[in-house]
């Protein structure tokens, strides 16, 4: 789902123009967004919690020549969610094998991408 399929979306569903929902959608958006740089957790009811981490530096190895490198300290975001939205993902489960795969997945996030510190 891309920012255009919700602004449709909302659209659709109130009944406000499509530029009210574009500008209705820009607005949530810029608030999550300026929540999370000041470093404050973001908690929607019933979907989950957005929030922001400091990772420490660490040396890590590039994989190709085995070099190690310093990977610099960084916040990071991560995000849970709710018990209610798990529930929700899992009513409809599909026997195993039976989905697509992480692989087929464009969105999947990638090896790098972990939440060790």
């Amino acid at each position: 789902m891309t920012k255009a399929d919700i602004i449709e979306s909302v659209y659709e569903r109130v009944g406000f123009s499509k530029k009210e929902s574009a500008e209705i959608v820009e607005l949530v958006f810029d608030q999550l967004k300026e929540t999370l740089e000041r470093g404050d957790k973001v908690k929607i009811s019933g979907f989950g919690n957005f929030l922001v981490r400091f990772k420490k530096a660490r040396v890590g190895r590039n994989p190709q020549t085995g070099k190690e490198i310093e990977i610099s300290a960084r916040r990071v975001l991560t995000f849970r969610p709710s018990q209610v939205l798990k529930a929700a993902l899992n009513e409809g489960r599909v026997p195993e094998g039976d989905g697509p795969s992480a692989e087929d997945d464009d969105d999947a996030p990638d090896a790098d991408e972990d939440d060790d510190e």
